[in-house]
């Protein structure tokens, strides 16, 4: 009894002494709970430029880490609907992505908000190989410091529906010549012909519900009667000559020429144009002809209309950002994951042809060779008109344009709805 009185004792003793030393120690736990000790982990929030479910995000992404061992990339799609809101939330919980594969508005406002990674060391490097000094005007804060990495540009531009078109007869009215440039005039005369015709729902809509895509719009108030939504001052600006196009838009709608998305964003009359709902779209370009390309008919790429026939054409760059998350070893290995999709021998050109756009480096070259159809939208280059997406006060000018045209289409008088805009915008 004695004797084991003494071996409980000794144990409760050696117990004891365990634990103060345990308490001494400093407890050691994994960087990241899931993920092995050496090995970096970061996410990657994508819009799908790289197509609608294609699955390229991953394959990028596996191919990386395959050669980066001690990196581990989470990929999450986020879409053009709700993705904005939810990055904001993201940004506002603390709980935003390391990479972001978007375009210049939002980057550059978050960048400007303070929330980014410098990208300047690797624009040093691309400096030398840039296709177009202007691509990277689109990069720059406004602090001078670089926070998007670019990949590819495309210029945005309308799609038609040909067969459509003929069986209304109105495609006489379509330039499909040259660099197919064409008037306000013939446009108003193509959607009377498809609305008389009556062989789709509705001619076109103009979508209004959203601030998707909202470039689409934009740019067919702006080249109808050739205005611009930035003044000379620089301030956010529906002139005299945006208000006769929101005026003649109203008179079509009314005349049932055109219908008003009210409830649509983008990616929404994109699927009424693939399913022939409408014979056009107000948002063509690389990608979107890329997701919702139909092979029920033809699809024709023209620029905009515009009452003396040059457009000026908004433009897309695609590119990535990474969020200062307070971590230096996510930041490098982000940094690096970027380089490979945009710079490896191998991922690089794949990438960029995945975005169905131009890449901004000239040692790419022609990753097109033998095609009619981007060799018409290279050219459109020339057509490129002011890039005013990274101007202070964009990603909150955004919903004030959709608005507008809301209040246009259900009444409100249109010089009183662009003051309203103009007024708001530039608060």
């Amino acid at each position: 009894m004695k004797k084991m009185k003494r071996f409980l004792a000794l144990a409760l003793t050696m117990t004891m002494v365990l634990a103060l030393a345990a308490c001494g120690q400093k407890e050691e736990t994994p960087a990241e709970e899931g993920t092995p000790e050496g090995v970096t982990e970061i996410t990657w929030w994508a819009f799908p430029t790289f197509g609608v479910d294609s699955g390229y995000e991953q394959q990028v992404a596996d191919a990386f880490m395959a050669a980066n061992p001690d990196v581990k990339v989470n990929v999450e799609i986020i879409d053009f609907t709700s993705g904005a809101d939810a990055l904001t939330s993201a940004i506002t919980a603390g709980t935003a992505p390391d990479v972001l594969f978007d375009a210049p508005g939002r980057i550059i406002e978050y960048g400007n908000a303070g929330n980014l990674v410098p990208l300047d060391d690797m624009i040093e490097s691309l400096k030398s190989d840039i296709a177009s000094e202007s691509l990277l005007e689109t990069c720059v804060g406004a602090d001078g410091s670089y926070y998007m990495y670019p990949i590819s540009s495309s210029p945005f531009y309308m799609g038609l529906n040909k067969e459509a078109l003929e069986e209304a007869n109105a495609l006489q009215y379509v330039n499909l010549e040259g660099d197919r440039t064409w008037t306000t005039e013939n446009f108003v005369k193509m959607c009377e012909a498809l609305r008389d015709a009556g062989v789709t729902t509705v001619p076109g809509i103009v979508y209004c519900g959203g601030q998707g895509g909202d470039q689409g719009t934009r740019a067919l108030v702006n080249n109808l009667y050739s205005s611009s939504i930035v003044g000379e001052d620089g301030k956010w600006n529906v002139d005299a000559n945006g208000v006769k196009a929101l005026e003649l838009l109203k008179s079509m709608y009314d005349s049932k020429a055109l219908d008003a998305g009210f409830s649509m964003a983008a990616a929404d009359e994109l699927q009424q144009f693939q399913q022939e709902t409408c014979a056009m779209t107000f948002c063509w370009g690389t990608s979107n002809a890329m997701s919702y390309a139909s092979e029920d008919y033809t699809q024709i790429s023209v620029p905009f209309p515009s009452d003396d026939g040059v457009p000026e054409l908004e433009y897309l760059v695609n590119g990535f950002c990474v969020f200062d998350n307070g971590d230096d070893a996510k930041a490098e290995a982000s940094k690096r994951f970027i380089s490979f999709i945009c710079d490896d021998a191998e991922w690089g050109p794949k990438s960029v042809v995945q975005t169905g756009a131009f890449p901004v480096r000239a040692s790419f070259g022609n990753l097109y060779e033998g095609n009619e159809e981007m060799s018409l939208l290279a050219s459109w280059s020339q057509y490129y008109g002011p890039y005013y997406n990274t101007r202070a006060g964009f990603a909150a000018m955004r919903p004030l344009w959709f608005n507008m045209l809301q209040q246009v289409f259900n009444g409100t008088p249109v010089q009183e709805a662009a003051d309203a805009f103009n007024t708001g915008a530039n608060a």
